[in-house]
């Protein structure tokens, strides 16, 4: 009967190749993702009306740029507070100046606002500035700046002994050319 004869492999086998490789590109992944990582925010609102954690978005000009992570209460149960992540490269505009406000559907004074949001449901939009100084706690707006950092406009105080037929959003006219809208009262 031959006997076995048994060599010593010089080299590791191959098949440790594998878990190896897995390994890097894993670890590579995980750097990845922590290095794109934006910072995370609070934006206080009185009301939490169609915002939920891991479907909200945040978005600048309709292009996303975070997402809601979480939707809870104050401390003293008044308001709602909603933690969103950004994506990296947004620190230089989370100033004390930045503005953040609901985008929902509505209709006022003849007018629909937020249309699209019917399908694609609320989000929370950014009107983003360099001014002031650095800081991730924010109020948000109850409702829509008329006049953002990006559009062109001036707003007025006017002064009337009646409000008469007035509201928010009722258009002002110049000669006949709408100009402007009643942003509040």
């Amino acid at each position: 009967m031959p006997a076995a004869v048994v060599k010593k492999r010089a080299t590791p086998s191959i098949v440790w190749l594998i878990p190896l490789v897995a390994a890097i590109v894993g670890l590579f992944l995980a750097y990845r993702a922590y290095s794109e990582r934006g910072p995370t925010i609070s934006i206080t609102f009185d009301r939490a009306l169609g915002l939920e954690a891991g479907k909200t978005k945040v978005k600048y000009k309709e292009v996303d740029i975070g997402l809601v992570e979480a939707v809870g209460l104050s401390e003293d149960l008044k308001q709602v507070v909603v933690t969103a992540s950004l994506v990296a490269g947004s620190e230089r505009f989370l100033k004390e100046k930045t503005r953040f406000w609901v985008v929902r559907a509505e209709v006022s004074a003849g007018q629909i606002s937020g249309i699209g949001t019917f399908l694609s449901g609320a989000y929370i939009a950014i009107d983003p500035t360099v001014e002031g100084e650095a800081t991730r706690n924010f109020v948000g707006l109850e409702k829509a700046p008329v006049v953002t950092s990006d559009e062109a406009g001036t707003l007025f105080n006017l002064r009337a002994e009646t409000l008469g037929s007035i509201d928010i959003g009722s258009p002002v006219y110049f000669r006949w050319l709408r100009v402007g809208e009643v942003a509040g009262y």
